[in-house]
Formats: C-alpha cells, sequence, structure tokens
C-alpha cells in the first residue's frame, strides 16, 4: 500500500482505477487517501457472487465511466490476445518443452498485468524472446513445483531451488494475469468470469487441480504475504490438493531469510528421496 501510493505521489499520477472489491482488502481506505491528494478515483468491484450475469453488470457500470461500448472494447480486447498467445507460447515452453526457467515463466506472464505500457513493442518482446527460447536445449529437472499465491517479493526462490534439482513449471497467479483462457472467451464479461484471482476458493482449487495433473507437478510453494488476509486460504489449499505444500511468508525483505531457506532445502530434499524410493 505504501508503494503504491508513493509511487502515485512520485510520478505524479493523476487518475487510478481502484479496485474495491476482489483484492487486496486495504485499497478502499488507500483510495480515500490518493482522493485526499487530489487524484481522480474510476472504482471497479468484482462481484462477490462467481456469476456471470454479476460480473457482465459491474464491467457495464467499468464501461459507463469511460463512455466506451462493448465494440470498442472487444476491439482492444482481441489485440490484446495477440500478446496473451505470445505468453500462452512461452508457458507452454515451460512445462512442455523444459527451456523456460521458472523465473522466465513469471516474468513472461506478469508481464501481461500492464503490457510495459505499450502493447506494441511487449508484442515484439515477446517474440523475440520464444525465437531465442526455441534455440535453446531442453533441461530436465527432477522435481516439478507449482508457485501458488501472489508474486513473489523475494524472486530469488526461481534460481534457489534448482540447487536441488527442482524446477518451477506453474506460476499461479502470473498466469492467471496473462488470462490464457480468456483468448477464447467469448467476450470481456467471460474472460474475467473466468478468472480465479478474485473469486472463492472453489473455482480457485478446481484450476489448481487442473494444472497440477496436466504439468505433472510433484509438490506445491505457497506463499503469502504476512500482511494479507489470503494466508488464512492455505488451509483450504491443503485440504483440497493431494500432494505436498509448503506455506512461505514474505513480510519486509526482498530475498529469503535462512529460516525460509532451510524450510525449502528441508522440504525439496523430502521430496527427492520419495521420489527416488
Amino acid at each position: 500500500m505504501k508503494g503504491i501510493y508513493g509511487a502515485c505521489i512520485a510520478n505524479n499520477i493523476t487518475e487510478i482505477v481502484g479496485v474495491m472489491s476482489g483484492d487486496c482488502s486495504n485499497t478502499e481506505v488507500l483510495v480515500e487517501v490518493l482522493e485526499l491528494e487530489g487524484i481522480k478515483v474510476y472504482p471497479f468491484l468484482y462481484p462477490h457472487s462467481h456469476k456471470l450475469e454479476d460480473v457482465k453488470i459491474e464491467i457495464n457500470k467499468f464501461m459507463e465511466l469511460f463512455n466506451v461500448n462493448l465494440v470498442q472494447v472487444e476491439k482492444i480486447r482481441q489485440k490484446l490476445n495477440r500478446v496473451r498467445k505470445l505468453s500462452k507460447k512461452i508457458d507452454e515452453m515451460t512445462y512442455i518443452d523444459n527451456k523456460v526457467s521458472g523465473f522466465e515463466n513469471h516474468l513472461y506472464q506478469i508481464i501481461l498485468s500492464d503490457l510495459n505500457g505499450d502493447i506494441d513493442k511487449c508484442e515484439i518482446e515477446l517474440m523475440e524472446k520464444i525465437n531465442e527460447i526455441q534455440k535453446r536445449k531442453a533441461k530436465k529437472e527432477k522435481l516439478r513445483l507449482a508457485y501458488i499465491g501472489v508474486p513473489p517479493m523475494t524472486d530469488d526462490i526461481y534460481d534457489f531451488v534448482r540447487k536441488f534439482d527442482s524446477h518451477f513449471v506453474y506460476n499461479e497467479v502470473q498466469r492467471e494475469f496473462a488470462f490464457p483462457r480468456g483468448i477464447e472467451a467469448k467476450n470481456i464479461y467471460e474472460q474475467y468470469w473466468n478468472y480465479t484471482y478474485p473469486y472463492n476458493s472453489k473455482f480457485r482449487i478446481q484450476e489448481l487441480k487442473n494444472q497440477i495433473e496436466e504439468r505433472k507437478i510433484d509438490a506445491v510453494i505457497h506463499y503469502t504475504q504476512a500482511f494479507c488476509y489470503r494466508a488464512v486460504q492455505d488451509i483450504l489449499i491443503k485440504k483440497n490438493l493431494d500432494i505436498p505444500v509448503l506455506n512461505i511468508e514474505g513480510d519486509k525483505i526482498n530475498k529469503l531469510d535462512a529460516r525460509t531457506k532451510l524450510r525449502l532445502e528441508a522440504f525439496l530434499d523430502m521430496l527427492g528421496d520419495r521420489k527416488n524410493s
């Protein structure tokens, strides 16, 4: 929250979109503070229900704020889908071709959250990356891991697990931000309905199960932030997934601390021994 506030002030941001429901529970207060600073806020709410008709109502309200219609929105959505297909290709080259690192998988999906501020340049960057990846030799680690939860502030986790012959072949929320299923959606309403991040855990867990099976995942690392209510979902995840799950927590530092490294090492050693037996 402090980072978003500071970035808005430092960069003279005059207008923002505030996601008031379905994301961080602190957003509503942050929006009030930003409005005090004279920043114009466009509110958007994901509905509490996971019903297509309710998603449609909220998106229509949002379109009205910007005085645009569905035809205009769909034209831009189709342009964005070209870029999403490239990101999806990199994801497939991670878990099918074994040519992409866990960090690259993270990076080239989360990039779809803002397309680096330039759709055309982002498209070119992804195309060039795919061409470079295609020339690589496959590298297959023993353990195939899923990273679930919000994108990490401790990005060294990707290199750290490789020391133990392990590899992240799935980044859950980063993939959701890239909307891979949205490519096939009939319209913007269906795209934002078929999106696990803002809705209930049941919908999210079913998608996790689908990806665990498709990607042949051995274990899950569940990352949560110390101050985030989503940490409570770890209980539901462990009860509903039938593979090992390790919960690690981030707080203030942007690198893995010694305790977390020890826990990861012990977890991965245990998994390696089990796979060898």
